[in-house]
């Protein structure tokens, strides 16, 4: 048996031992990161959205675009927030393709557990990057996907492009 090191998918095992505030939302406290914090993935920040890349992300660039506002149910989202959240998914687009050029994009939400929602109380939008073949082997036979750039490298590459858009 063929073995891969891979140090950052102990964060997430271990993430699930962590004792957690039942009222604790990672998104919410996110709303109150500032994209200066070293260790805050947020990528921008609009008056009524946030955008972050995701911890655990499906590809490079992984990024969500997230009403500071905590609902789960699409249908109670403003005109506002219905606004600003479009803004900032084509904004977040724009960014992702001026710093790693990808090939094509999902762009998405899970609402809901039956849906795949992971964080199901606080509504979120996904903008995975995609590559053509990014889809290999690895994840199909050994069930492990490669991310190849470090997540804080490639939130302080979105931050600039955010700036120049």
């Amino acid at each position: 048996m063929k073995k891969m090191w891979s140090p950052w998918r102990s964060l997430y095992i271990e993430s699930f031992k962590e004792k957690k505030k039942v009222s604790s939302c990672v998104f919410c406290d996110a709303v109150n990161e500032s994209l200066e914090d070293a260790d805050s993935l947020l990528v921008a920040k609009g008056e009524l959205t946030i955008s972050v890349l995701n911890l655990y992300p499906y590809n490079n660039g992984h990024v969500m675009v997230i009403p500071k506002r905590h609902l789960s149910d699409f249908s109670e989202l403003t005109t506002a927030e219905h606004a600003e959240i479009m803004m900032y998914l084509d904004k977040c687009v724009k960014a992702l393709k001026i710093t790693s050029c990808p090939e094509g994009f999902n762009i998405g939400a899970n609402i809901g557990k039956a849906a795949g929602a992971g964080i199901d109380s606080h509504l979120h939008f996904h903008i995975v990057p995609r590559w053509n073949g990014d889809t290999n082997f690895m994840p199909v036979l050994g069930e492990i996907k490669i991310i190849s750039q470090e997540l804080i490298a490639t939130k302080n590459a979105l931050v600039s492009a955010l700036k120049i858009i």
